[in-house]
């Protein structure tokens, strides 16, 4: 495992704000921790990346405690933070040298690797100009460079998408499944929930400071599906009214007849409604979006 939470707590005085966590994040995926404002994204990734303590709970950076051990633990990790800030007279390429040089490496190296990742985050242009000129997005993919400086095996980054246009999104989207094909763990949060259709491999959804969810992207699919959408060639009248007496709504169309069937009464629908020669033309899960899943837990557990 790459990232090992386990019964994570944070008290902030009287207030809970992550109570009882627990989630793992394997070697070579990405992984997104989705919540609304409040739920506990980002002091569940402060304390996962040793930048805050835990009121109670373990965490685990490829099997290193990060609070026993943090220069170990935090030597695997690059940090993206929520609203990444720097002094506005440094420069792309003296950002990256001070990141480099925290994470002991050599001019030489820093020099190879960071010509890499502007060219990759289309920041060469911009290398030399001071980041107080940058725009919102361009501070957003300099704190990716920087956070990559080191070549980890772990992502963490909060917000990534924060501040980009829909270029910026795809080129970091992209970025991460670089990563993940080269064997890297990306762990972010969001609220775009396209990019995580895109390209997440698992996700966790946080209410309230509790994880409500946890799972692969076919899991919610199989949690939110339960009917079926079948598609017929029109029946005889009889057999219509035959379904609307079973309680079923067919929506009747040209020579086609349409009916939402649940998931459990698939089957005996079509013992019963397949005969006299009637043609089934598709059976269609019936499926909710991510974004419908999603809010189903946000409107569930409000944050009060």
């Amino acid at each position: 495992m790459a990232i090992e939470v386990i019964e994570l707590s944070k008290n902030f005085g009287d207030l809970q704000a992550v109570k009882e966590v627990s989630f793992v994040v394997e070697k070579g995926e990405v992984f997104s921790l989705l919540g609304p404002n409040g739920a506990g994204k980002t002091t569940t990734m402060r304390i996962i990346t040793g930048y805050m303590p835990p009121t109670k709970g373990k965490v685990y950076i490829s099997d290193v405690d990060i609070f026993e051990d943090p220069l170990i633990a935090k030597s695997h990790i690059g940090y993206l933070p929520e609203n990444p800030s720097y002094f506005g007279f440094l420069t792309a390429w003296e950002l990256l040298e001070f990141h480099g040089k925290i994470h002991g490496m050599s001019a030489g190296p820093i020099r190879e690797r960071g010509e890499e990742l502007l060219a990759m985050l289309k920041l060469i242009h911009a290398a030399h100009g001071q980041v107080r000129t940058y725009s919102k997005g361009m501070v957003q993919r300099v704190g990716i460079a920087a956070a990559l400086i080191h070549d980890p095996r772990i992502l963490i980054f909060d917000e990534p998408m924060s501040g980009l246009d829909p270029p910026g999104r795809k080129l970091v989207a992209d970025l991460m499944l670089e990563m993940r094909d080269r064997g890297k763990v990306v762990f972010f949060s969001t609220h775009i929930l396209h990019d995580v259709e895109v390209i997440c491999d698992r996700i966790g959804i946080i209410t309230d400071g509790e994880l409500q969810f946890c799972g692969t992207l076919p899991d919610v699919i199989s949690e939110s599906f339960d009917s079926y959408e079948v598609l017929l060639r029109r029946a005889e009248q009889e057999q219509v009214a035959a379904m609307e007496q079973d309680g079923y709504a067919p929506v009747i169309f040209e020579d086609k007849i349409k009916v939402g069937v649940p998931k459990g009464d698939l089957f005996a629908f079509l013992a019963s409604f397949m005969q006299n020669d009637m043609e089934l033309i598709s059976i269609e899960p019936k499926r909710f979006s991510l974004e419908d899943f999603f809010m189903g837990f946000v409107t569930t557990h409000p944050k009060e």
